[in-house]
């Protein structure tokens, strides 16, 4: 395989139970991919403040680590666990320095306000984002819950494409890219994208035949995620990209997966991303 700049960060050790990330981990140990900055290897494991929410002191460490990696931008992907550490696309992006589109797959928005404080939370980063990042031109959410998405207050910069809404946005798929319609249709929509996207994948956007994740799920499966991802790509820049929704460290299973059921659909949804993804880092 092929591979693009990769950075995994891993906060509860859920990877070890992943042979397809535990082969990148080997090869990040490898000196030629030291050298050559492919594949890198981050243990945040065992960093305080870092559960659901980031305090200031887990956020420098945290910047401290991807320094010391030798990572100085955003190209690439990244891997950062659960969805309790999506509030990493908000560390990634800061490291944005041009204009963009943040295109996020989560079956949350992400929005919230901080229960306390000013602090970077996982239900609340994409809302730092829009106050903090001057570079942020607009943020698309594609497959949150509907009942989430009218409980969030209108934002001119951000446009929700809900979960009811998303199979016919990924049917419209053709070789031309989505096909611009009049009104507020889904594929109008998403076509005032700037011309440089960061997106951003949380599996639990996916369906639980897709992913095993520790929040409740959607209905997306991989191809029209795959799908959207084309369209939406097409004659754009895509300058990084980041996936997280592991499965809770202390699952134990559900009706749907056993654990060694989920750490083995998680790791083929992995692979088949990553695959999928790099070719759009050329």
């Amino acid at each position: 395989m092929k591979t693009r700049q990769i950075v995994i960060q891993d906060f509860t050790g859920v990877y070890a139970e992943q042979p397809f990330i535990q082969g990148l981990r080997e090869i990040a140990g490898q000196e030629s991919a030291r050298r050559n900055a492919e594949i890198r290897y981050i243990d945040c494991t065992g960093l305080p403040g870092t559960d659901c929410y980031c305090d200031d002191e887990a956020v420098e460490s945290i910047r401290k680590g991807i320094a010391e990696a030798g990572i100085t931008d955003a190209h690439g992907i990244h891997f950062f666990d659960n969805g309790n550490y999506h509030y990493m696309s908000k560390i990634w992006t800061d490291m944005v320095q041009e204009p963009f589109t943040l295109v996020v797959f989560d079956h949350h928005p992400d929005m919230q306000e901080p229960r306390f404080g000013n602090i970077l939370s996982c239900g609340g980063w994409v809302k730092k984002v829009l106050e903090e990042n001057k570079f942020v031109d607009n943020v698309v959410i594609i497959g949150a819950a509907d009942h989430l998405v009218e409980e969030i207050p209108p934002h001119d910069k951000v446009t929700f494409i809900p979960e009811s809404e998303i199979i016919s946005l990924s049917s419209l798929v053709s070789p031309k890219g989505i096909t611009s319609t009049t009104g507020q249709s889904p594929e109008c929509r998403i076509s005032r994208l700037s011309s440089n996207l960061y997106i951003s994948i949380d599996k639990d956007a996916l369906s639980p035949a897709y992913a095993a994740t520790n929040w409740d799920q959607g209905l997306l499966s991989l191809e029209h995620m795959k799908a959207i991802i084309n369209a939406i790509a097409k004659d754009r820049r895509i300058i990084g990209m980041d996936i997280c929704g592991e499965r809770a460290r202390d699952f134990a299973g559900d009706e749907q997966h056993s654990v060694q059921a989920a750490d083995a659909l998680n790791d083929r949804t992995n692979r088949e991303l990553v695959e999928f993804l790099q070719d759009f880092l050329q």
